[in-house]
């Protein structure tokens, strides 16, 4: 009787397991497998952990709602540098169960649960980047801080921390205690990678875009693949073969030297600059006397040569301090290098270089201070103009801005005034100026001896800022008498003008003469 190939394939996987059973290393650990059997598998309600896992991997209405909660509270936490509010997005994250039903449905071999998962994960994913990159847009933060630079160099201790993460989580998982996936949802940090992500789409850095996504993607694939490990190592039933099941653990092992071998190189080349660090620190303190001492040090490693930055606060100075560290920098680094030293000259006095530090560092800080008053001075008037930022005047050394406005509906001079002292107001110490386009001029009202009324001193007070702004000669028109007052008026205020005579005319018009 002639075999086919296929019966002859399912006589030979038997007789290949019972190869393996019966070699000298099946035997050696014979007896483990056997009490893990009997002792640790056979205590796992299979059934019950496979339909909690799949009832957290659709993605539903609340699904996606605690997702964009999440992102959202991750960039704001991210943008305020506050470690805090970051934790709480991690709590609030549920992009763990989908990672898990991925590795369970790759354990288990089901296709349409795999499908699910990977569904829910990637809707998740963008819809957290595009919500993330929709707050940075409008919000005036858009700083790279220490808090998204430290998500964007993944290395090789991030891969450990998913690792042993993912084990715990699936542990936690598989024997109910479900109550352990929050440590490992702030252990893993699954969410402010996805949105430092969102944050270098909006800024268009795509050096933080792409190190966020790369790590965002080592924690995916080490969740996942770990979970799916754990999951066969519990006897989760497989539809998958033997040769299939070998097959899935030679990917996983290839996948994971794949991402081991590059964030091993970038775990070395961190660990090579924070050896640098310490050795700048040491040679410039080698280079003034022992009671000088080293403040702010900077070191830029993406420029060529690297250019190194430091405070010195000593009581002598050293002409040639620049020159020499360059030198011996560059042969103990093994890169060029270029020194740039601040000498501050402080007292040999217990303490003095501390409170040199200390003034220069409020020093420092009054002028971020200044900064950021200019900016918001320079949106509050670029709003009040209905103009561009990058229209606004501003002049440092006469602490004056002004801006040309564009001329709005419905709005008069006298609203272009109050909004111009709006901005004033909120800058003090500056002086703000704010030219608004040529819109009628207000009417002078006169009294029966010819001179203005209250509500006419006031049109004349508008007309005078307004050509005070705008530098265009103001024509006063009405009766000889009346329209010398007003023109007297204007003069005073060193605006231009000019008379036209109206015999016999009720109170006085006022217009431009470019008009």
């Amino acid at each position: 009787m002639n075999t086919t190939p296929a019966s002859a394939s399912a006589d030979e996987q038997p007789e290949r397991v019972a190869r393996w059973v019966y070699s000298p290393i099946g035997r050696s650990i014979a007896p483990l497998r056997s009490y893990w059997r009997k002792n640790v598998v056979s205590d796992v309600d299979h059934q019950a952990v496979v339909a909690k896992v799949a009832l957290e991997c659709p993605a539903t209405a609340r699904y996606f709602l605690m997702v964009m909660m999440s992102a959202g509270i991750a960039i704001l936490g991210l943008l305020l540098s506050s470690g805090a509010v970051v934790i709480g997005a991690m709590l609030l994250s549920p992009l763990m169960s989908p990672i898990l039903g991925v590795g369970f449905a790759l354990a288990t071999g089901k296709q349409k649960w795999l499908k699910i998962s990977a569904r829910s994960l990637a809707l998740g994913s963008v819809a957290a980047i595009l919500f993330a990159a929709l707050i940075v847009l409008v919000s005036p933060l858009q700083t790279v801080t220490e808090e998204i630079a430290a998500r964007t160099r993944p290395n090789l201790l991030d891969l450990m921390v998913a690792l042993f993460s993912s084990i715990a989580g699936s542990y936690a998982m598989i024997r109910g205690r479900e109550g352990t996936i929050v440590g490992v949802a702030i252990a893993t940090a699954l969410m402010p990678p996805l949105a430092v992500v969102g944050f270098g789409l909006a800024t268009l850095n795509w050096t933080v875009f792409f190190g966020a996504l790369g790590l965002f993607i080592t924690n995916f694939l080490t969740i996942a693949l770990t979970a799916t490990l754990m999951a066969r190592l519990y006897g989760f039933r497989t539809s998958l073969s033997t040769r299939q099941g070998w097959f899935q653990n030679v990917g996983i092992f290839v996948i994971f030297v794949a991402m081991a071998i590059p964030l091993g190189l970038s775990l070395r080349s961190i660990a090579f600059e924070a050896g640098a660090q310490r050795i700048v620190t040491t040679e410039i303190s080698n280079a003034f006397p022992e009671d000088a001492e080293i403040g702010e040090t900077s070191i830029n490693w993406e420029s060529e040569p690297v250019q190194i930055g430091a405070n010195v606060f000593t009581p002598e100075f050293r002409t040639g301090a620049e020159a020499d560290l360059t030198k011996r920098l560059t042969q103990r680094l093994g890169r060029d290098v270029t020194v740039s030293l601040d000498q501050l000259r402080v007292s040999t006095d217990p303490g003095a270089a501390q409170q040199a530090e200390l003034a220069q560092a409020r020093v420092a800080e009054q002028a971020a201070a200044t900064e950021r008053q200019v900016t918001a001075m320079i949106e509050r008037m670029a709003a009040a103009g209905g103009v561009a930022r990058s229209d606004v005047m501003l002049d440092r050394d006469m602490r004056r801005i002004s801006a040309t406005a564009k001329p709005l509906p419905e709005l008069t001079l006298q609203g272009y005034r109050e909004l111009e002292r709006r901005v004033a107001a909120a800058t003090p110490g500056w002086t703000a100026e704010l030219r608004p386009p040529l819109l009628q001029l207000p009417r002078v009202a006169t009294n029966d001896e010819g001179e203005p009324t209250a509500e006419g001193l006031a049109s004349i007070d508008l007309a005078i800022w307004a050509a005070s702004r705008t530098g265009v000669e103001v024509m006063v028109i009405g009766n000889a008498e009346e329209a010398a007052a007003v023109a007297r008026a204007l003069d005073d205020a060193d605006i231009i003008t000019s008379i036209t005579t109206v015999p016999g005319a009720d109170g006085v018009e006022l217009a431009w003469s470019t008009l």
